[in-house]
């Protein structure tokens, strides 16, 4: 089990900016953090992001032939937005 933090690429390339602080509700038992905070299994076909509280399923995240399919149906809110990377 990784962080969040360990999927920020992905998220940043699925959503189009940084995601790790954008903060995430769990649909489950309500509880709120970061998405850098989150648990993160890398096994399997995809990405699963789980609670920290409860271990619920917030988000799958599954890439194939370059297009992300992103499953955001266990996260009641996003509360904030992709932070943009600066070019110098």
């Amino acid at each position: 089990m990784l962080d969040g933090n360990a999927i920020a690429g992905t998220l940043s390339a699925a959503f189009g900016g940084d995601m790790t602080l954008v903060v995430s509700t769990c649909g489950g038992c309500g509880a709120r953090g970061p998405l850098a905070e989150t648990a993160v299994y890398l096994r399997g076909p995809g990405l699963v992001v789980r609670c920290r509280s409860c271990d619920a399923v917030l988000v799958v995240i599954v890439e194939r032939d370059g297009r992300y399919c992103v499953d955001i149906r266990g996260v009641a809110e996003l509360r904030g937005s992709p932070t943009m990377p600066t070019v110098p």
